[in-house]
């Protein structure tokens, strides 16, 4: 997806490189010692029904571009645009569309398998939308097989028109259904590409992580998965959403569209722009944003999230690594573009500052930000996000207490050099632990990226091998406990501290908006700022 200065010659020839599927064979490419395949289909659907097998054919079919990813009602350029690169690609419902990048084509290799779920919400994104999701260098790098996947998402994948009959059962939680569908292909189907199905870890960062999450609680997709990694995907509270409330923006839609229970049908026919317009006026008049639509609790596909509820007992025995960014949000609406840089404030303008967003607790919270970060500035404090912080480090918690398979906590904590130094931001982390810092240039680091991606990636890939992230080339990392407050660091020094910022989060105040915020930004669909959540 990114620039790559080639060595090797690409190869890609009517009969290699060729692997079989269940439904028949398709036919990628060989770039630098990696076999990629993209835009393999694991699935067909009509709109707002159940995903289907898809037809198989004869012969090979290519599967050298991108499938189709899923339709949003307007793309904008991203205002994140220069330090999370975007890749934007063509958009259809017919969006049930694999990447696979592999070492070898061995059916007997077994690799592990790394499934990746793309951020974005629930309403934005796709598997290739951000450059660092290409799975080349983690493939070659990690000796795995990288899986990246598409599906339905916003008014097409989470519109709950259950209250409308039987047939649209579980349309709240299509994109959720189509995750599932897309590792029953892996399962069936990986072997062929040297994979091994027994050993998948699925992965997802913001609302990739928040669809991780959903999976951990959902009973269909139990055993298709055997690890599981969250990455800045955790609030508080999770992004539930009940059936009462989904069933309402469900009616609101159709009424939007002038349907009743007697013409609801036609809403499967209506161009997809004039349905999303509808669920876009029908949010706004709720007082919701995009971020509306999730997964739906309802007892039956989705049980809830663990967040809230207790773990579902088939997925206790699942390891888990978890973590989120020091940065997130806050530092998007004033360290970015704002002018000058928080490492050039003198004295006077951090007290300010630290006044103007903690109030009397300005002083609580600088010698708490020392104690927790005695070699950063302490300004950092003033962008650094509470609340996902406090859910991912919670969440290993009650994994523990709940008798769960161990869970990993991490906190991704690199300046990066923008604007003469930026604490990092939501995405960041995602280049270090895909192998591709290099291909960043605003939060590459001479020197620094190469060794921490090292640590970073080996660390995803040695948990994806064996459930522990522990390898040679990084400090022990001991899974969180009842005592020991467990954290990875992940900085210009990698380093595991216990309870390290147990005191910054408890006595830093919600931050105002506008000054950095606990609360994500809501994604505007439809129109308007969009954030790469």
């Amino acid at each position: 997806m990114y620039p790559r200065k080639l060595t090797k010659a690409i190869v890609s020839r009517p009969d290699f490189p060729v692997a079989e599927t269940k439904a028949g064979k398709v036919r990628g490419l060989l770039e630098e010692d990696v076999f990629i395949f993209r835009g393999v289909q694991y699935a067909k659907a009509q709109r707002f029904h159940m995903p289907e097998p898809v037809d198989p054919w004869e012969g090979s079919k290519e599967a050298v571009i991108y499938g189709p990813v899923s339709p949003e009602i307007h793309t904008p350029i991203a205002h994140d645009e220069y330090n999370v690169p975007h890749y934007h690609y063509i958009q259809d419902e017919e969006c049930h569309y694999v990447n696979i990048w592999t070492p070898t084509l061995d059916k007997n290799a077994r690799k592990p398998v790394m499934f990746w779920i793309h951020g974005g919400g629930f309403s934005t994104g796709s598997s290739i939308e951000l450059y660092a999701y290409d799975g080349q260098e983690l493939a070659l790098w990690g000796d795995v097989v990288v899986v990246s996947v598409n599906h339905r998402l916003n008014c097409i994948g989470y519109l709950d028109l259950s209250s409308f009959g039987e047939e649209y059962k579980y349309t709240g939680n299509l994109g959720q259904v189509d995750l599932v569908c897309a590792l029953q292909w892996v399962h069936d189907n990986i072997a062929a590409f040297g994979g091994d199905p027994d050993n998948v870890t699925i992965m997802g960062q913001s609302g990739g992580g928040g669809k991780v999450n959903a999976l951990m609680s959902t009973p269909s997709a139990a055993g298709l998965f055997h690890k599981a990694v969250i990455q800045s995907g955790l609030m508080p509270g999770g992004r539930d959403t009940r059936p009462e409330q989904s069933q309402k923006i469900g009616e609101a839609v159709a009424a939007e569209l002038g349907l009743t229970k007697e013409t609801i049908k036609k809403i499967e026919t209506i161009p997809y722009y004039k349905l999303a317009r509808a669920a876009q006026s029908a949010l706004q008049k709720l007082g919701l944003g995009g971020m509306a639509f999730g997964p739906v609790r309802d007892d039956d596909f989705y049980l809830g999230s663990a967040s809230i509820n207790p773990f579902m007992e088939s997925t206790k025995n699942v390891p888990m690594l978890i973590g989120s960014v020091l940065g997130e949000f806050d530092q998007n609406y004033n360290q970015i573009y704002a002018p000058g840089s928080k490492n050039d404030w003198d004295e006077e303008t951090v007290n300010a500052v630290f006044e103007k967003v903690f109030g009397d607790k300005a002083e609580a919270v600088k010698a708490a930000q020392k104690k927790a970060y005695p070699k950063a500035k302490v300004i950092d404090a003033v962008f650094t996000n509470k609340a996902m912080r406090i859910a991912a480090r919670d969440y290993c918690k009650k994994r523990f207490e709940e008798g769960c398979a161990p869970a990993y906590n991490w906190l991704f904590n690199l300046e990066c050099p923008m604007n003469n130094g930026t604490v990092p931001w939501h995405n960041a982390e995602e280049a270090y632990m895909f192998h591709n810092a290099n291909y960043l240039e605003a939060s590459y680091i001479p020197g620094v990226s190469e060794d921490l991606q090292d640590q970073m990636t080996g660390a995803w890939v040695a948990f994806a091998r064996t459930g522990n992230p522990n390898h040679a080339g990084m400090k022990n990392w001991d899974p969180v406990d009842d005592r020991n407050g467990a954290c990875m660091i992940f900085d210009k020094e990698t380093r595991q501290e216990c309870h390290h910022d147990d005191e910054l989060m408890e006595v830093m105040p919600q931050k105002p908006m506008g000054i950095g915020n606990d609360r994500a930004p809501q994604t505007t669909f439809g129109g308007g700022p969009r954030q790469s959540l």
